[in-house]
Formats: C-alpha cells, sequence, structure tokens
C-alpha cells in the first residue's frame, strides 16, 4: 500500500483494539477498572492508569504521525517534560537551551535542587552544538523558542548528541507533526503540549511524548505507569477529536499569521516584530529548510511596556490568555504571564523583552484581527496605562 497522503495521515483508525462493535468514532472506555477472564492472570487492559483502549488508539496515533516508535499521553505537557526529566539519574547532566518556556525552566531548575542532576543553560540556537552538549545524558530544546520563535538547528543538534552519546529531546509544540518531525532530523524524544495545537480547541490539558527506539519506550512506559500522570480517556478522545483537523487548522492560522507579522513589520510605531515568516528573521533560512511552516505565533515589540499592556487590553478580538495554538485568536504578554514563572537566576538570559506582546492567531478573518490591532495600537501609547475591560466576557463592543 502507498504512503498515506498528509491530511489522511491525521484520521485516526476508526476504534480501539479488538473493539467488537466498530464504531467510526473511537469509543470512550470511561473505566477505572476492566474485568479479568481469569484469577490467575491478567488481560490487555487491567487498571487505566496502566492502559486504556481509548489511550492507546491515542497514542499509537501519535506515535504513527510522528514516525516513532512509540507515544505516550500525560495529564499535562509539563507532565511529559517531566517523565522525560525522569530518564536522567542523579549525577547526569540535562543540557537545555536557555530560551525554554518559563514553567520548563522552573521544573528544570528545581529539579536539579532537589534529585541532585546538573542543569546547564547554554543557548542552542547560535553557535557550534557539538561543545556544548559535550558530556550531556539529555539535551533539550523546543523546535521554534516561545516566544520569540528562534530555531535551533535540529539536524545539527541530533549530530552532536549522538557523537556525545546524549538523548536528543525537541519540544515541538509550536510545530506539531503537521509542520515538522523531529525524528526525521535524528531527535530520540519529541514532545508537545498537547493543550495547544494538536488539541486546538482550548478545552483538554494533555502532553504527548513520542519516543524513536523500544529501549527509551520501555523506560518511559515504565516512568508513566509508575508515577501515573496519564491522560484520562475522555481527554483522549478530545485529542483524537481535535487532531482531525490539525492540517486544516494549521494551513489557514499560519497563512493569516503570516499576513499579519507582514503587516505589523510595516508599521513605524513597531520596534521588532518575530516570526520565521520574515526575510528579516534570524533564523528564516534555517526554519524553511527543517520546517513546513512558520507557525501560528507572532510576537512584536513595542518600545514600552506601558503601551504594550495598553494595547494588548484594549484588543476586541484577542483573548488574554497564557496559552496560544487555539482556534479563537489570544493575546498575552509573556513576562507577566507566561514567562513570570522564569526562576530569577536566569532572568538576565531567559527573560523575554518587557513590552513583547504574544498574539496567538486563530480561525478568524485577517481583515478583522487587522483592523482590531489597528486600532488597540492607534489608541495607545508609551504614557497609556491601559483600560480594563468592561462586563462578564471581558469584550469593548
Amino acid at each position: 500500500m502507498s504512503a498515506l497522503g498528509r491530511h489522511t495521515a491525521l484520521a485516526p483508525a476508526s476504534g480501539s483494539r479488538d473493539d467488537p462493535w466498530r464504531a467510526s468514532s473511537p469509543p470512550i472506555y470511561q473505566t477505572a477498572t476492566f474485568e479479568q477472564e481469569s484469577a490467575a492472570g491478567f488481560g490487555a487492559f487491567d487498571y487505566a492508569r496502566s492502559g486504556n483502549p481509548t489511550r492507546e488508539t491515542l497514542e499509537r496515533h501519535c506515535a504513527r504521525l510522528e514516525g516513532a516508535h512509540g507515544a505516550f499521553a500525560f495529564a499535562s505537557g509539563v507532565a511529559a517534560i517531566t517523565a522525560v526529566a525522569r530518564l536522567v539519574r542523579t549525577g547526569e547532566r540535562i543540557v537545555a537551551h536557555t530560551g525554554l518556556y518559563g514553567g520548563t525552566q522552573r521544573l528544570l531548575s528545581r529539579l536539579a535542587e532537589e534529585r541532585g542532576v546538573e542543569i546547564a543553560w547554554i543557548d542552542l540556537v547560535d553557535g557550534d552544538p557539538a561543545p556544548a552538549v559535550r558530556g550531556a545524558r539529555l539535551v533539550l530544546v523546543e523546535s521554534l523558542t516561545n516566544p520569540l520563535w528562534r530555531a535551533p538547528d535540529l539536524r545539527a543538534l541530533a549530530a552532536a548528541c549522538a557523537g556525545a552519546g546524549a538523548w536528543f529531546a525537541v519540544d515541538a509544540t509550536a510545530t506539531s507533526p503537521w509542520l515538522q518531525k523531529p525524528v526525521e532530523l535524528g531527535a530520540d524524544l519529541v514532545i508537545h503540549s498537547a493543550t495547544k495545537l494538536l488539541s486546538g480547541h482550548a478545552d483538554v490539558t494533555a502532553g504527548i511524548v513520542a519516543v524513536r527506539d523500544v529501549t527509551l519506550a520501555e523506560r518511559l512506559a515504565f516512568i508513566q505507569n509508575s508515577e501515573g500522570a496519564v491522560l484520562g480517556p475522555f481527554d483522549s478522545w478530545l485529542l483524537l477529536r481535535g487532531m482531525r483537523t490539525l492540517g486544516i487548522r494549521l494551513d489557514r492560522q499560519q497563512q493569516t499569521a503570516s499576513a499579519l507579522a507582514h503587516w505589523l513589520a510595516a508599521r513605524e510605531d513597531i520596534v521588532r516584530v518575530h516570526h520565521p515568516s520574515l526575510p528579516t528573521h534570524a533564523d528564516f533560512a534555517r526554519h524553511a529548510a527543517q520546517a513546513r511552516g512558520p507557525g501560528v505565533v507572532v510576537s512584536f515589540e513595542t518600545g514600552d511596556e506601558a503601551r504594550s499592556l495598553a494595547l494588548v487590553e484594549r484588543l476586541e478580538r484577542f483573548a488574554i490568555t497564557v496559552s496560544f495554538g487555539s482556534v479563537d485568536s489570544t493575546a498575552s504578554v509573556p513576562c507577566r504571564m507566561s514567562h513570570a514563572s522564569v526562576p530569577a537566576p536566569l532572568r538576565h538570559v531567559a527573560m523575554p523583552p518587557r513590552d513583547l506582546v504574544r498574539l496567538s492567531i486563530g480561525l478568524e478573518d485577517f481583515a478583522d484581527l487587522a483592523e482590531d490591532l489597528a486600532g488597540a495600537l492607534d489608541s495607545s501609547n508609551a504614557g497609556c496605562k491601559g483600560v480594563a475591560r468592561p462586563g462578564v466576557h471581558g469584550r469593548l463592543r
């Protein structure tokens, strides 16, 4: 049989293993335990922490999309990163990019303190990766760093990690398997906050880890079962449903995101725009060579924190939220929200600009989003203290 088309591949198998009713949509096995045929042994499923048919359908589907040996579904993206960090033992070393998500930085910093794992924070986007990863057990980067959208050279890092005997992990939350498959570029582990692009509807919190080889898969399976931070059956079903439209959503969203990035870059009242679709972006060529698109999130600097706060609060079509990747457009000021948890010792190298605004672009029309942004930009200024949105829904109508 020929390889499936990209959109066809997004549709999961119709049901779970050995489903007798052949449901066209994967059924939800909303149960904690499974009846066994014998008192002397276990069947395929016994306790939902150890395995559930709905979660298994999701995990097999994610592994297939990533081109990985296996995949594991966790209760959140941070739970997925925690499980990967558990692979590293006391006395071993994790090399992490300085521009990781603030919650990841907080987690790893505490891990180093409590478990005796050495954490080296190194810029893994610029410069030669070989000396940077020397002595590491695990190397962790993001496919696109949040919120400045820098693109590390994944092929070069994979080669450096292979030479150093280190596992190479890529948090591909910002790209998803629709835009990039890090396993094909040499990654050993691929992590997703599935809350974002994979779900796409802001209605489920989930994490995915895809694993290249059987040895790592066995170790991760043990961690998942032993620690129990698993994804429940209903959330697994929601995620499966969301992933069916991943390609259609992302193609539309990133087209609009690119148009808005160019529109913002043409304005004289914007200091700098960050999006890989811009030829002026530091990693424009590198990202284009290792991904199928620039992604759905745009960030920009206004030159003044007060103005950034004011314009975000004046937006009508962008909800103020900490996440991204939904079909609805959102806005935030990362230094006040997603990166407020950056540990104090790292703030001089890891904190985003205080005036940075992050926009996650949804399915709305470009013209409506641009009109909203223009109004907020024109009405804000360096001395503006902001105007709170009135009403329960926080909208100016």
